[in-house]
C-alpha cells in the first residue's frame, strides 16, 4: 500500500484494509490507485473511491455521500473506520484532481447533490436522462380519424363505466415517442402489442419495427405472444403481414459482438427501425439501456414493457423503476387528459404539468388469475408488504392454488420435495419427442433465492437428480445424460445461444451421440454438440433472477432457512408471479416475513433527473 500512497497515508485510509468483510480487494486497489494519482489529497478520496467501487458491484449507480458522512462503515463491528463529515468530505473531493463536476472527464464525478459516480456510470445516467426526457416530450403526427377507427375495432367498448387501460396504452404508444406499459402478471402487457403495432402500421404502412428483450428466452416469448394474438385482431391481412416475424435480444439488435464493447449500431450509426419494442424492461441495466437509447434514430418510437415491481437488473441500475418512479403517485397533465377525452372519450383525473407521467400507463386488470386466486392475493399482499395478510393467506389453507411447506423445524428437505419433483418432471422425462419434452418441462420449475448453500440452486439440483435417479427416471453418469435440462449462462453469438436459453440433453437419432437440443423457430429444434456449448448449468432448479420473463403452470419456490440481504420483497414477488396455476412455498415464515419487509434500494440520480426532484 505504501508504494501507492507514500507517507501521507492516514488512519482513515489505513482502515480500508481492516474492513475486509466490507470491502473486496478490487475496492481497496481502486482506492489506492486514485490516491496514488492525487497524493496531496487526504484519505477522504480513498474512502470515497472504495465506497463507489463497492456500490457499483452491488448494483448501485453512485453513492450518496450524506448516507455515509460521519458514520462508521460497519455499525457495531468495533472497527474504527469511518467517513469524514459531509462538508469537509465534499471540499476534499472538489480539490482532488481525480474528481470532476458533471460534464468533466475525470475518474470520479461529484454532482451538486453530493452524489459520487464512476465517470462511465455518470455518463450512462446522463445519456439516459437526456434521451428519455426528449423522447417523452416527442409527439407523433397522426391521422386522428384513422386512429379512432382502429381503436373502435381493436378495443370494442365493454362497459359504459370501465376504463380500458390497454386502450389508453395503445393511444400513448401511437402518439408519443416514448411509452412505458407496466403492470403485474397477466395484465396483458404483451397481448396488447399486436394491437398497438396494427394501429401504428395503419398510420404508416412502411414503418420498420423491431421486437426485442434482454434475453433470448424473453424475446422469443414476446414474438410468440405477438404471433399468437395477431391472428385474432380485427385488421386487414396486409397489416398483419407487416408485423415482425422474429424477436431479437437487445445485444443482437444492437449488433454487439463477443469481446467487443462497441455495438455496431450507435449514435453515429443509428438503428434503422422506426418502432422498437422492449419486453421485460425491468431486466435492462443502465449500461445496456444507455447503449440502446443512443442507437435510436431521431423521430423513432420506443415502447417499454415490464413489471416495475419485479427484481431489478442483475447489473447496475434500476432503470424501469426509476423511469416509473416506483412508489410515487402522479396525475396526468391537462393536455394528456384532454387528448384522451377527445380520442377515446374517457374522463380521467389530471392537472399536473406535462412530464414523464404522460408516457406511462399501468395496467391493473389481471386476466390470468380469478378473484379467488391465492397466487394473485399473495403477490399483491407481498407487493404492499402486508405481512399480516400474507400470513393469513398462507396459514389458512383456504386457497387451492397455493400451499405452504414449513421448514422452520430442521429436517431433510428431500422429504418435502420428492412427491412434487416426481409429479413435476416425470412426464417430460418419459416423453417421446424433443418438442413434447420442451412443452412438458416448461410446466413446472423449482425456484431458489440463492445459488449456494443447503437451499441454493447447486444443492437443490443435485438433490433433484438423486430423487429422479431413485425412481429410475434418469441415469446420471458423468456431466451429461439423457433428459438433463440445462440453462445457458453465457452468450455465444456464433452458436446463437444466449443467457437464459433452455436446452435438454438427448441422444441424436442420427449418430446416437448426446447433444443439447434447443427450441427453434416454430416447431423445429436445434442440435448442438455438448462440446460446443457455452457456459451452462443444470436447470431442474434455477434462481428467481434467472426465471424472469418465464411463466410456469406450477412453481415450487424454496427460500433458505437463514436470512440474507438477497431476500427482498421484489425477489419474493417475482418468484410468486412466475406461477400461473399452482404455487408451493417451501419457507420458514420468519424468514419470509423478514424478506417481504425489505425492499430493493439502488442509489442513482436517474429518477431525480427524470422527475426533477
Amino acid at each position: 500500500m505504501a508504494i501507492f500512497l507514500g507517507e501521507k497515508l492516514n488512519d482513515l485510509v489505513s482502515a480500508l484494509k481492516d474492513d475486509e468483510s466490507f470491502f473486496e480487494p478490487i475496492d481497496r486497489h481502486f482506492a489506492m490507485f486514485l490516491q496514488g494519482l492525487d497524493r496531496d489529497n487526504s484519505g477522504g478520496l480513498a474512502m470515497a473511491a472504495a465506497l463507489v467501487s463497492r456500490a457499483t458491484r452491488q448494483g448501485h449507480i453512485c453513492i450518496d455521500l450524506h448516507r455515509f458522512s460521519g458514520r462508521p462503515l460497519v455499525p457495531g463491528s468495533g472497527s474504527n473506520s469511518g467517513c469524514p463529515h459531509i462538508d469537509s468530505w465534499v471540499e476534499q473531493l472538489k480539490k482532488s484532481r481525480a474528481v470532476g463536476a458533471p460534464g468533466e472527464y475525470k475518474p470520479l464525478i461529484l454532482d451538486e447533490k453530493a452524489r459520487l459516480y464512476l465517470y462511465k456510470y455518470w455518463e450512462y445516467e446522463n445519456r439516459c436522462a437526456q434521451i428519455l426526457t426528449r423522447m417523452s416530450s416527442q409527439e407523433i403526427d397522426i391521422d386522428q380519424t384513422i386512429l379512432k377507427s382502429g381503436l373502435s375495432r381493436l378495443f370494442p367498448i365493454k362497459t359504459s363505466v370501465e376504463i380500458d387501460r390497454q386502450k389508453i396504452a395503445a393511444v400513448v404508444s401511437v402518439t408519443r415517442g416514448l411509452s412505458i406499459i407496466t403492470g403485474g402478471p397477466g395484465t396483458g402487457k404483451t397481448s396488447v402489442v399486436s394491437k398497438i403495432l396494427a394501429l401504428i402500421i395503419e398510420q404508416n404502412p412502411g414503418v420498420h419495427i423491431a421486437l426485442s428483450a434482454p434475453t433470448g428466452k424473453a424475446s422469443q416469448r414476446l414474438f410468440e405472444a405477438v404471433r399468437t394474438s395477431v391472428v385474432s385482431i380485427d385488421c386487414k391481412e396486409d397489416i398483419k403481414a407487416t408485423i415482425p416475424v422474429e424477436g431479437l435480444t437487445i445485444h443482437r439488435l444492437l449488433g454487439m459482438k463477443a469481446g467487443s464493447r462497441s455495438p455496431r449500431y450507435n449514435a453515429r450509426n443509428p438503428l434503422p427501425h422506426d418502432v422498437i419494442i422492449i419486453d421485460e424492461a425491468s431486466m435492462v441495466d443502465l449500461a445496456l439501456m444507455a447503449r440502446l437509447l443512443a442507437a435510436i434514430k431521431p423521430g423513432a418510437r420506443l415502447i417499454l414493457l415490464g413489471d416495475k415491481d419485479q427484481l431489478a437488473s442483475v447489473e447496475a441500475g434500476y432503470v424501469l423503476g426509476d423511469i416509473c418512479d416506483t412508489g410515487g403517485i402522479h396525475k396526468y397533465s391537462r393536455g394528456f387528459v384532454e387528448m384522451i377525452r377527445d380520442v377515446v372519450g374517457y374522463d380521467m383525473e389530471g392537472g399536473a404539468q406535462k412530464g414523464m407521467q404522460d408516457s406511462i400507463v399501468e395496467l391493473t386488470k389481471t386476466y390470468r388469475f380469478g378473484p379467488d386466486s391465492g397466487i394473485r392475493r399473495l403477490s399483491e399482499s407481498v407487493n404492499r408488504q402486508d405481512i399480516k395478510r400474507c400470513e393469513d393467506i398462507l396459514l389458512s389453507g383456504s386457497f387451492k392454488d397455493i400451499s405452504l411447506i414449513d421448514i422452520s423445524v430442521p429436517t431433510d428437505i428431500s422429504g418435502y420435495m420428492s412427491e412434487r419433483i416426481i409429479s413435476g418432471y416425470e412426464a417430460y422425462l418419459l416423453a417421446d419427442t424433443p418438442q413434447e419434452r420442451f412443452r412438458l418441462f416448461s410446466r413446472f420449475r423449482v425456484l431458489c433465492a440463492l445459488r449456494q448453500g443447503p437451499f441454493g440452486v447447486v444443492r437443490i439440483n443435485s438433490l433433484i437428480e438423486t430423487i429422479l435417479a431413485d425412481r429410475s427416471l434418469i441415469r446420471p453418469s458423468g456431466q451429461y445424460y439423457k433428459g438433463k435440462p440445462i440453462i445457458i449462462s453465457k452468450n455465444d453469438y456464433n452458436m446463437r445461444l444466449f443467457n437464459g436459453d433452455i436446452g435438454i440433453i438427448l441422444k441424436d437419432p442420427k449418430d446416437n451421440d448426446l447433444k443439447a437440443f434447443f427450441p427453434g423457430q416454430g416447431d423445429s429444434v436445434r442440435k448442438i454438440p455438448v462440446g460446443r456449448l457455452p457456459g451452462h448449468e443444470c436447470a431442474y432448479a434455477m434462481t428467481v433472477h434467472k426465471s424472469q420473463g418465464s411463466e410456469f403452470e406450477h412453481v415450487l419456490m424454496i427460500l433458505p432457512d437463514r436470512d440474507s440481504p438477497v431476500l427482498t420483497r421484489e425477489l419474493i414477488y417475482t418468484g410468486i408471479t412466475r406461477a400461473g396455476k399452482c404455487m408451493d412455498l417451501c419457507v420458514d415464515m420468519h424468514i419470509f416475513n423478514a424478506s417481504i419487509s425489505r425492499g430493493t434500494c439502488r442509489t442513482s440520480g436517474l429518477n431525480a433527473l427524470l422527475w426533477e426532484k
